[in-house]
């Protein structure tokens, strides 16, 4: 049987001045799949992520989100997403239900079915008796159930998450990776960035980035078969295809950054 595409890349490309941050890229991620995307610092995950959510625009290629142009069909494309960034997106000076209530205006619901939506996330993310309570109250675990209850408030069809467990203890760690089983028990598609390699063995497929080019795609038992031996895991599939030179984030962000500046910003045309 065939398998429809929740996202689709062709020759996905991207620059940042003179820095070509994705080059080529082509990926099919399946409806009602796992998908993790892996690679080093400054491979071109986040640069393919924001392209998805239409947050940058294609230098070369094409992108589809549901069916989709990310290019030419922005807002049905950001209609069908839920996000949970890496760093905490929360207005920590408002209460939980202030928060949400905020959200569901950003995410065009009919005034009619606010109150119920907040509830019901809420209660999603067992957070009935703190509800009430300042966001800068809440533990790390609190914060990112509150962040994957707004993500889904809207009903999205596709939800990405970028480094979800970064900061969590076991328990929170658990705890989301349960919320997240349910959700995909229902159909929903996930694309998750990640740095933890024992994490993406428990997906269906991965991606592996490096310096910007899609070099491996398969099932963590298809990608340590074809690239490691007996006992590997999908750590060692990862330094065997993208070496063990260390990648500085923060000098890959700035010389980013500066390249953009040197070229007067001219990506944005």
């Amino acid at each position: 049987m065939t398998r429809k595409n929740a996202v689709e890349t062709a020759g996905l490309s991207h620059r940042y001045g003179d820095v070509q941050a994705l080059s080529e890229v082509s990926l099919e991620i399946y409806e009602g799949e796992f998908f993790a995307l892996l690679g080093p610092n400054g491979a071109g995950k986040t640069t393919l992520v924001n392209l998805l959510m239409t947050l940058l625009p294609p230098d070369g290629g094409q992108a589809w989100v549901l069916g989709h142009d990310v290019a030419k069909q922005p807002e049905a494309v950001r209609r069908l997403l839920g996000v949970v960034f890496q760093d905490p997106a929360l207005d920590d000076r408002l209460t939980a239900v202030e928060n949400l209530e905020i959200h569901a205006v950003l995410y065009g619901l009919p005034r009619r079915r606010r109150a119920e939506a907040v509830q019901r996330a809420v209660a999603w993310a067992a957070l009935e008796e703190a509800a009430k309570r300042l966001v800068r109250t809440y533990s790390g675990g609190m914060k990112r159930r509150l962040e994957l209850a707004r993500a889904l408030l809207h009903d999205p069809r596709l939800l990405i998450l970028d480094e979800p467990t970064i900061g969590l203890d076991p328990q929170g760690r658990l705890n989301l990776w349960e919320r997240i089983s349910s959700l995909r028990a229902n159909g929903m598609t996930v694309l998750m960035t990640t740095h933890n390699l024992p994490e993406a063995e428990t997906c269906d497929r991965v991606g592996i980035l490096d310096r910007g080019k899609l070099i491996a795609v398969g099932s963590p038992g298809e990608l340590i078969a074809a690239n490691g031996g007996e006992g590997a895991t999908l750590e060692d599939v990862f330094i065997a295809l993208t070496g063990r030179q260390l990648r500085d984030e923060n000098a890959t962000a700035r010389d980013l950054m500066v390249s953009f500046a040197r070229r007067g910003g001219e990506h944005t045309r």
